[in-house]
């Protein structure tokens, strides 16, 4: 199984296509203007998802860990990382501590 980890701290890395920025800077946050993006947020619990579109968000608390429907393989993000999420992907949130997320979507 692949987990991320805070070894990866201000890196991009890149696991079962997603992809996780970890601590992007303020610049950077600034310059993707996630201030104007919608907000969302949800308690611990677990749901499937399948994303109609490339979703990118800004975790602004909480941890969550992603299984990857048909495989045994998961991703782990949470507060303070940058996540894109690939177009068709399908894959159950099993969230850990309550999450509030700036997204967008890219159809």
């Amino acid at each position: 199984m692949e987990a991320m980890n805070g070894g990866d701290v201000g890196k991009m890395v890149e696991r079962h296509g997603v992809k996780i920025e970890r601590n992007p800077s303020k610049s950077r946050l600034s310059d993707l203007g996630i201030q104007s993006w919608p907000k969302w947020g949800c308690p611990p619990g677990k749901f499937s998802l399948i994303f109609d579109a490339e979703e990118t968000f800004y975790l602004v608390k909480g941890k969550v860990r992603a299984n990857v429907k048909g495989s045994s393989e998961y991703v782990e993000f949470g507060a303070g990382d940058l996540v894109v999420i690939p177009k068709g992907m399908s894959c159950t949130w099993d969230v850990h501590a309550s999450i509030d997320k700036f997204y967008k979507f890219d159809y």
